[in-house]
């Protein structure tokens, strides 16, 4: 198996760090996106201020000693808001796609090693993956309504095909071979072959897709919060930020810019350590 060794002084998983660590940049992204992840856990203690609290004396403040980020339109501390705000972001961005990961891989799972199944759950993925990805968000959400919960059960629906793909992709590969007929021969049952063999030798395209598909899933988020079909005001959430400071671009361009910069932050080191993680974990590769 690729990620389980009972041999610890040459754990696979030790070889991948090894990799990794290689990639200096695909490192300090891990750094960062564990740093927001702290920021996001302890929020609550670290903001300056109330991120609610309104300060009508100090609206549109720029930048500066008071308020390192400057305020908004109400007066409020943006720097508080964009701390809180990583809440959001990262909750919705790494909860959803950790729901479609799950539930694309068993599907995936599912279609390739019953063969019954095949057709039915590919062809009904099939119609999500060719409809266009704004257009299936807002139809999910302007039939369930608008709210959070809403976006994101529609974009844990419209991620799960890319899961499901890969895993199944993945799987048909692994089970013909020689250690899948060996294990089959012994008497393993279908659920121990599925999860204890072809599933960790499956893993690594899909930890790749996880932190790829994690940024994408940051990025339509708040696409959806940018038009009003996502998280709705007063939640400091980056997107919706954007587009509540949209109207003072030229007095107060920091209304938006600041948690714009946040969200390409996040999404680029997303995507760099997916590379990293695509080249370590690529056996092809030797460094």
């Amino acid at each position: 198996m690729i990620f389980f060794s009972r041999d610890k002084g040459n754990s696979p998983m030790k070889e991948v760090w090894r990799k990794l660590k290689m990639n200096r940049w695909a490192v300090a992204s891990l750094y960062i996106i564990l740093f927001i992840l702290l920021v996001a856990i302890f929020a609550p203690y670290i903001t300056p201020y109330d991120y609610a609290a309104q300060d009508y004396e100090s609206v549109l403040e720029f930048p500066g000693m008071k308020h390192p980020l400057g305020t908004d339109n109400f007066g409020r501390d943006m720097l508080s808001r964009i701390i809180y705000g990583s809440r959001y972001t990262v909750f919705i961005g790494f909860g959803c796609i950790t729901v479609a990961a799950s539930l694309g891989v068993l599907l995936g799972l599912l279609a390739a090693y019953f063969q019954r199944f095949d057709n039915i759950i590919m062809r009904f993925l099939d119609i999500i993956i060719g409809t266009p990805t704004m257009t299936l968000l807002m139809s999910i959400i302007a039939v369930l309504g608008v709210s959070i919960t809403n976006m994101i059960i529609a974009l844990c629906i419209t991620f799960i095909p890319n899961f499901a793909r890969v895993a199944r992709g993945q799987a048909l590969t692994i089970k013909h071979q020689e250690f899948i007929e060996a294990a089959i021969a012994i008497g393993a049952d279908d659920k121990r072959i599925l999860f204890k063999h072809i599933l960790p030798n499956s893993l690594a395209p899909i930890i790749v897709e996880y932190t790829l598909g994690a940024s994408q899933v940051v990025l339509w988020s708040a696409s959806l919060s940018f038009i009003g079909m996502g998280v709705q005001p007063p939640v400091p959430e980056w997107g919706l930020m954007i587009s509540t400071g949209r109207p003072y671009l030229r007095s107060a361009w920091f209304m938006s810019i600041i948690p714009g910069l946040a969200i390409v932050l996040l999404t680029f080191v997303l995507n760099y350590l997916g590379d990293g993680l695509r080249d370590a974990l690529d056996p092809r590769l030797n460094k």
